[in-house]
């Protein structure tokens, strides 16, 4: 099945910031309703909330983007970092008139979600750290892990031009084993594929991954974090394991952990969307 059909029902367009240029947004939902914001990880995009954005557009305004420098928003050749795509989420939200909203972030975007929940606190109703990263990594696989991914995102977008084994090899990294069959579809690598040799993305690409190296100097200070947090986290999250999730938990005050029990790695928001839509709306909907 086509991932567009999961999107039947959204809206996709491009929304012009101050000063960071076009954002591709996809929404869906009555605009009455809680907003909720879903961010994608390092050189993704928002089809990885493709099972995500119209299942829960019943109970919330279900937003998700392309950070800057991805997929198919602006491209600046600048210098990246966390704190310029915090603000980016901020220009954002101004944009869409969005004064505060749930945020919901995968990997770097969970790192994102972090960082502006503690400089922006007004403007965070609850929060959800999804496999992310921006935490410490307390195990030597999670520093292994990181290296692999390193590697593989270079092979996939910055080492020659983009092809679809290296971006499947790069992918597939996501994905639990017992997943990739199911999940990881000629269709969703050729989407990203197609965002790997979207104008400027050569350019902007080894920028975007140097964030990667910039990882334990921009950490969460998890300890600041005054909004109900919730880990979704799994047994086979690469870098950031569950040792990783479970000393988070203690360092975030009024935050809970919940491991995936569907098989999940990197991705449980679309390897086992049916669980993590049911765990995050009851999550967002208690008092």
């Amino acid at each position: 099945m086509s991932l567009w059909l999961d999107y039947l029902g959204a809206e996709i367009s491009f929304i012009e910031t101050l000063s960071f240029g076009e954002i591709r947004v996809a929404q869906a939902g009555d605009k009455s309703l809680p907003p909720l914001i879903f961010m994608h990880g390092i050189g993704g995009h928002l089809e990885a909330y493709a099972k995500n954005l119209v299942s829960l557009s019943n109970q919330f305004h279900v937003v998700s983007f392309d950070f800057l420098g991805m997929g198919l928003s602006n491209k600046p050749v600048i210098d990246y970092s966390p704190t310029v795509l915090v603000e980016q989420l901020a220009e954002l939200m101004n944009a869409m008139d969005l004064e505060a909203a749930h945020l919901s972030g995968e990997s770097l975007g969970g790192w994102i979600a972090g960082l502006f929940s503690v400089k922006y606190p007004n403007r965070v109703l609850k929060l959800n750290l999804n496999t992310a990263a921006g935490l410490p990594i307390v195990t030597d696989k999670g520093r292994q892990d990181l290296e692999t991914l390193v590697t593989l995102s270079k092979q996939a977008s910055t080492q020659g031009p983009p092809t679809f084994a290296s971006v499947k090899k790069r992918m597939e990294w996501l994905f639990h084993p017992a997943n990739q069959e199911r999940c990881l579809t000629d269709e969703l690598v050729n989407t990203r594929l197609s965002f790997y040799r979207a104008k400027g993305s050569k350019e902007a690409a080894p920028r975007v991954l140097s964030m990667i190296g910039q990882h334990d100097e921009f950490l969460i200070p998890l300890s600041k974090i005054q909004q109900p947090t919730l880990l979704i986290w799994t047994d086979d999250n690469p870098v950031h394991d569950t040792e990783c999730a479970r000393n988070a938990n203690l360092k975030i005050p009024n935050s809970e952990l919940y491991i995936m029990k569907s098989a999940a790695a990197h991705w449980p928001q679309y390897e086992a969307a049916d669980e993590f839509n049911d765990v995050l709306s009851s999550f967002l909907a208690e008092p």
